[in-house]
């Protein structure tokens, strides 16, 4: 299996670096949005335009019941929490240096239906610090609500991924809120519980990061 977003990590924190080492710029500077977008590209052979219909399908099912439960909302905090890499953005299938990357459309018109109807909208991404500036900006850059976004720290690397991510669900559980849906495409954004309903989008056998 690949190392989750190692490339586009490496890639960012480099390009958080040279923001940061600009005469007039501080680290957190947001890119510019003028950046020219390239046509997606096929990512480990999986062809673009098929994995969006297959993650189609997924959140084809998660808007009814998106839907449905805060029609049911009975005064609770709800909240629905997304993976980034690939779930929320076309990770792997954009290079690093072309920002922001864009949004997963099926998974930013969740996200913009769950807030609209009162749900918080949390990003829970094994992403280290270091960058949660330029990840936060890309987001919102592409439109997506954030309510709140939780990273790596460096304690945090020495734990699973899964563990790390379902700490970090119970932590935003402990702020009052019920999480209705979780959305990754790993197994390791979904396990651990402390989430009504999970939507897992394809990442073929790991070849998504």
């Amino acid at each position: 299996m690949r190392a989750r977003g190692a490339g586009r990590w490496a890639g960012t924190v480099s390009m958080a670096v040279v923001l940061g080492l600009g005469g007039t710029g501080a680290a957190t500077a947001a890119p510019s949005t003028a950046a020219v977008s390239a046509a997606p590209a096929q990512a480990a052979g999986i062809d673009y335009g098929t994995w969006q219909q297959d993650v189609q399908v997924v959140i084809d099912q998660a808007l009814p019941y998106v839907r449905q439960r805060t029609e049911q909302a009975q005064g609770q905090r709800l909240a629905v929490v997304f993976d980034i890499d690939n779930t929320a953005l076309e990770t792997d299938f954009h290079p690093w240096y072309e920002l922001p990357t864009p949004a997963l459309k099926a998974s930013l018109a969740l996200a913009r239906y769950a807030h609209e109807r009162g749900a918080a909208v949390f990003f829970v991404t094994a992403r280290p610090g270091i960058i949660a500036a330029e990840t936060k900006w890309n987001l919102k850059a592409v439109g997506y609500p954030v309510d709140g976004l939780y990273v790596r720290s460096l304690p945090d690397l020495f734990d699973e991924v899964s563990a790390y991510k379902t700490g970090r669900r119970a932590a935003i559980e402990a702020q009052g809120y019920t999480i209705i849906a979780n959305v990754g495409n790993n197994t390791s954004d979904l396990v651990g519980g402390h989430a009504e309903r999970t939507f897992k989008l394809p990442d073929y056998d790991g070849q998504l990061s």
